[in-house]
């Protein structure tokens, strides 16, 4: 029986059987966007089985803007991540809150357009925590298994 999964090809939605739907969530490797300060984190992204990584430097994640994380999504990512500095800890005194709020602009919306603001996610970590980058990473791909692949790509 064949199943609408809401997949657009210009004006026309796909259709497709369960057993293709259930094939492509098998076989879903999440494609995740990471923004990060230089000196919140100076990660070396490797891909790997789970999903496909692609690291943006910033000098401060305050320069990452509302239209960056936008287009990410437009770009096909799944998730979008933005390690910032520990509070208190930011070289640019305020930098890492100016981007929480950015981040809390771009959820909302993400939410209000039917995306999920889930998709979006910003994180304190310390330079060199790749323990907690890890960590991050996991939880990510767990909540994207709920989620699903990005409508939009």
């Amino acid at each position: 029986m064949p199943h609408n999964d809401g997949k657009r090809q210009g004006n026309m939605v796909t259709t497709r059987t369960a057993e293709e739907v259930s094939l492509a969530k098998r076989a879903f490797r999440p494609k995740i966007t990471v923004f990060h300060c230089f000196n919140a984190a100076d990660l070396a992204f490797e891909n790997n089985g789970d999903c496909e990584l692609k690291a943006v430097k910033m000098p401060c994640s305050s320069m990452t803007r509302e239209v960056f994380l936008l287009r990410a999504f437009e770009a096909g990512a799944d998730a979008v991540l933005v390690l910032a500095c520990p509070e208190g800890a930011c070289r640019h005194v305020s930098g890492n809150l100016r981007a929480a709020r950015r981040v809390a602009r771009v959820k909302k919306m993400l939410d209000e357009i039917g995306l999920g603001g889930g998709r979006l996610n910003i994180f304190n970590v310390t330079q060199g925590d790749d323990t907690a980058v890890e960590h991050i990473l996991k939880e990510t791909l767990a909540g994207l298994e709920a989620l699903g692949t990005n409508p939009v790509s």
